[in-house]
């Protein structure tokens, strides 16, 4: 059965929807561990709460011991994906590289990279965006497309409203996508 590893750093809406798809076999899968970099999000209750193993590595001043830190866990839980669920943080070249790794993002890139995606989708006017999930490259949602959903901007869209329909798109894709590739991915045994 092929492993997981998901990174999140909030409220963990969309890792929820991965355990789910595990919880109900929709994902053929074991969720080996939940990382975040917020001692107080929410994504630690949901892992209690489902049973898995949660870790905290609070951002430290030393960005460098941070890294290794996260790199050093990753590489303990052997993971054959890792999932970034709303991990709000940049990844090392020495974690892209050695990892496995897709991000989902609240926009259609290569339009919006970036932390304000919808709000920035929202500024440039666009009649749609959406959500992608990409492979992680050392750069700022640069990676290679796998999946786009689109999702329609309407008239009376604020930040938050968009924001809320896209989440939902975003927990469909990330759920197909997972799917999609586990079968593709050579375990990866250290």
């Amino acid at each position: 059965m092929k492993r997981i590893v998901i990174l999140a750093s909030g409220n963990g809406s969309l890792a929820q929807a991965i355990i789910d798809a595990v919880t109900s076999e929709a994902l053929e899968a074991k969720i080996v561990g939940i990382i975040t970099d917020q001692p107080h999000a929410f994504v630690i209750e949901r892992a209690r709460q489902a049973h898995l193993e949660s870790y905290i590595i609070p951002m430290h001043s030393d960005r460098d011991f941070w890294n290794s830190e996260l790199e050093k866990l990753i590489a303990a839980l052997n993971p054959d994906l890792v999932v970034s669920a709303g991990f709000m943080r940049i990844l090392a070249p020495s974690i892209t590289e050695k990892f496995r790794i897709i991000n989902s993002h609240p926009a259609l890139l290569p339009a919006f990279p970036g932390a304000h995606a919808v709000r920035d989708a929202l500024a440039a006017g666009v009649s749609e965006t959406g959500t992608t999930i990409h492979w992680v490259d050392a750069g700022v949602d640069t990676g290679e497309v796998i999946a786009q959903e689109k999702v329609a901007v309407l008239p009376t869209d604020d930040e938050e409203t968009l924001h809320e329909r896209i989440k939902i798109a975003e927990r469909g894709l990330i759920v197909a996508t997972i799917a999609s590739l586990l079968p593709t991915l050579e375990p990866v045994r250290g």
